[in-house]
């Protein structure tokens, strides 16, 4: 097992906070990390056995890097697909593969892919530039959504006046049906090289009303037993359409009508899995290592009812990060905090995350709040 080679290394495309909580999962399997990030103070930095700072997107720094690891992975979809594909040429193995990354950050080339292979998502036009965004033949209110480089909410603005054309994208992108839903979900599914398939618990997430980043998370989502083993069918049709390896998240609508439509996918571990580390039996991370490793897929049943939130750089406030209320919340039963080591905070950027485990969804929901409205992020 490449595990117990004392030579073997794990790349990891991408030094984020997600880079950071697989780094704390691979320790307890020996494994030696590299990271490559741009940022020369990103939040893996201190926590890999080895650091590149260099870019992500450049065909060569991805190659060079990719050639010093015996397995390579990802923590963000912006990274140069045609490098990595040099790199499987050269024997190295990528997963998620290569192609199947490359399809998932063109989100032109994703909804095509549903379009293409009957899995439900919203109708939509292909649009090349502002004046095809301006013809398409959609009833206002609608999404416009860049084809590449859209993250963390942005590349995706809704259209809700013929006034609002004017701001719309002047690049590729599409025009999606604005879904007239009643609640958004997420699974996540993990599938190793065997064919093994894992989904964890359905999760309903709440989404910030004006910048499009998750506020809140609550699992066990509140949804008819049809409509979760509905939307779990999907994320499993998914993985194997695609022949992915690794970890899938799958973000969908729950329509007023009973209807499931997937609206995006990750080929990473998610913001809707953080909760899993200690809600779950295995971690979404634990999941991603086991499945890029060909290792048996852990148990993902559900320990505990759990509510997360995300904790976001204050309004105004932008420079080195400063924590208030941290004591208080952390002085609450089951109150799991976790900071994502960025020493720059800025309006709304993703400063870290706290999960709150308990068994009644009230009380879940009060400490929530109380979460919510004491710990700050400011500067």
């Amino acid at each position: 097992m490449a595990l117990f080679y004392q030579d073997f290394k794990l790349g990891v495309i991408g030094g984020g906070q997600l880079g950071r909580m697989l780094i704390q999962e691979a320790i307890n399997y020996n494994l030696h990390v590299a990271v490559l990030d741009p940022d020369e103070n990103a939040p893996c930095k201190h926590l890999a056995h080895s650091f590149t700072c260099g870019s992500l997107t450049d065909y060569d720094t991805v190659l060079a890097f990719g050639r010093q690891c015996q397995l390579v992975t990802i923590e963000i979809e912006n990274v140069n697909t045609e490098a990595l594909q040099q790199l499987v040429a050269a024997g190295i193995t990528v997963y998620p593969q290569p192609e199947i990354i490359a399809l998932i950050k063109n989100k032109v080339e994703q909804k095509t892919f549903y379009q293409q292979h009957d899995i439900p998502t919203a109708a939509f036009t292909v649009t090349a530039n502002k004046e095809e965004v301006k013809q398409a033949a959609r009833p206002l209110p609608f999404v416009n959504k860049l084809a590449t480089a859209g993250y963390d909410g942005r590349g995706v603005q809704i259209i809700r006046t013929p006034k609002d054309l004017d701001k719309a994208f002047d690049a590729p992108g599409l025009v999606e049906e604005l879904v007239d839903f009643s609640k958004e979900i997420s699974v996540i599914v993990a599938r190793n090289k065997f064919g093994e398939i894992r989904a964890f618990p359905t999760v309903e997430l709440e989404f910030h009303p004006e910048h499009n980043l998750v506020e809140y998370l609550h699992t066990p989502a509140i949804i008819d037993p049809e409509i979760d083993n509905k939307a779990k069918l999907i994320a499993i049709d998914i993985v194997k359409k695609l022949d992915f390896i690794g970890l899938l998240a799958i973000e969908m609508f729950v329509t007023k009508d009973g209807r499931v439509l997937v609206n995006e996918i990750a080929p990473r571990t998610h913001n809707s899995g953080h909760h899993t580390i200690e809600s779950c039996t295995t971690s979404q991370f634990n999941q991603h290592l086991r499945a890029i490793l060909g290792l048996p897929l852990g148990n993902t049943a559900l320990k505990t009812p759990a509510t997360m939130v995300n904790l976001l750089g204050e309004e105004g406030y932008t420079g080195p990060a400063r924590y208030e209320g941290l004591e208080e919340v952390l002085a609450l039963k089951g109150v799991y905090v976790h900071l994502y080591g960025k020493a720059i905070t800025k309006p709304y950027r993703k400063m870290g995350h706290i999960t709150i485990t308990g068994k009644r969804k009230k009380k879940l929901l009060a400490k929530a709040k109380f979460v919510k409205e004491t710990l700050k992020v400011k500067a």
